[in-house]
């Protein structure tokens, strides 16, 4: 990406850089209701109960920049910042996150960079979602640029909860009073075990509608 901008000067790598992010969340975007229309058409089934994308806001990007110890900058938003451009996927399921994530890493164009996986490796703050970075290649008039794109795979009940986590992390700026997070990690618990309920409740709706076609 930088090769596209360096021609530039300030103000205009910065609107060059936020074209190409909403370009790609635009690509993404696409891409990932083809999926789920062919889920639906395939399967009689959508994994994808809501899709939102979100472009960092500059004062988002210049704390994060800080917090990890480096200058503002151009080249170091880039290269160290990978959630400017942001996708979060809300399923019904567990089941659905791994399902997903694997058709998404198979998008020929699409090339995975990293991979967080905080369901089974949850945050010391009970925090679960799936993370997967991606370079995601925006076609312009006379090149391809390839740009960072973050997708976050949660259920319901995970998003309800990052929701809320998020608003206090803010509200304390992080320091929230120990008794505040302890409440917060046993809701995670909560959460976790009603995933598990409700996919082994649709699992044995799916048994019964199978046995019933027989």
């Amino acid at each position: 990406m930088l090769d596209a901008i360096k021609n530039y000067e300030d103000v205009d790598s910065w609107k060059t850089i936020m074209f190409l992010y909403n370009a790609a969340l635009k690509e993404v975007e696409t891409k990932l209701e083809i999926l789920n229309d062919e889920f639906q058409h395939v399967h009689q089934y959508n994994p994808i109960e809501h899709i939102k994308t979100r472009i960092k806001t500059p004062e988002s990007i210049v704390k994060k920049l800080k917090r990890y110890g480096y200058e503002t900058s151009v080249e170091n938003m880039i290269k160290y910042i990978n959630d400017i451009a942001g996708v979060r996927l809300i399923c019904s399921f567990t089941s659905d996150i791994y399902r997903l994530a694997a058709m998404i890493g198979n998008q020929s164009d699409l090339k995975v960079v990293s991979i967080k996986d905080y369901i089974k490796n949850p945050k010391e703050s009970g925090y679960k979602s799936f993370h997967m970075v991606l370079s995601v290649p925006v076609f312009l008039s006379d090149s391809v640029v390839e740009t960072k794109v973050e997708i976050q795979i949660r259920t319901i009940a995970m998003d309800f909860w990052a929701t809320l986590e998020h608003k206090i992390y803010y509200k304390f700026e992080g320091n929230a009073p120990s008794y505040i997070s302890h409440e917060l990690r046993e809701c995670a618990d909560m959460i976790a075990e009603l995933d598990d309920k409700m996919l082994s409740l649709n699992e044995a709706i799916q048994e019964c509608l199978e046995t019933k076609e027989e």
